[in-house]
């Protein structure tokens, strides 16, 4: 039996406490990289249960399809973000001062 999908959580609940400058607030390096690792986790995840599945250890398709897109949206999800910041920095990059 599948585990139930996990809500998604506040903004708040995954920022960390302190920026390098020991001020309050959210530093975007950390949010990146706890990003990034956790779609690489996932995507471990997914791979493992496949893995699992090709080997004969499980016998539930479903769970096996269900990691799998769970980690191919996320993916999706960081691609566009990526996107995004990329195409922010250029825009950034033309501006005239």
């Amino acid at each position: 039996m599948t585990a139930p999908i996990e809500p998604i959580k506040p903004i708040k609940q995954i920022l960390p406490e302190t920026s390098k400058g020991g001020k309050a607030g959210p530093n975007f390096k950390g949010i990146l990289e706890s990003a990034i690792e956790k779609v690489n986790s996932t995507t471990k995840k997914a791979e493992q249960a496949a893995a699992d599945f090709a080997t004969g250890k499980t016998s539930d398709i479903h769970s096996v399809i269900i990691a799998a897109e769970k980690a191919d949206i996320m993916l999706q999800l960081t691609t566009e973000v990526r996107n995004k910041i990329v195409e922010s920095y250029r825009e950034i990059m033309r501006m005239q001062i």
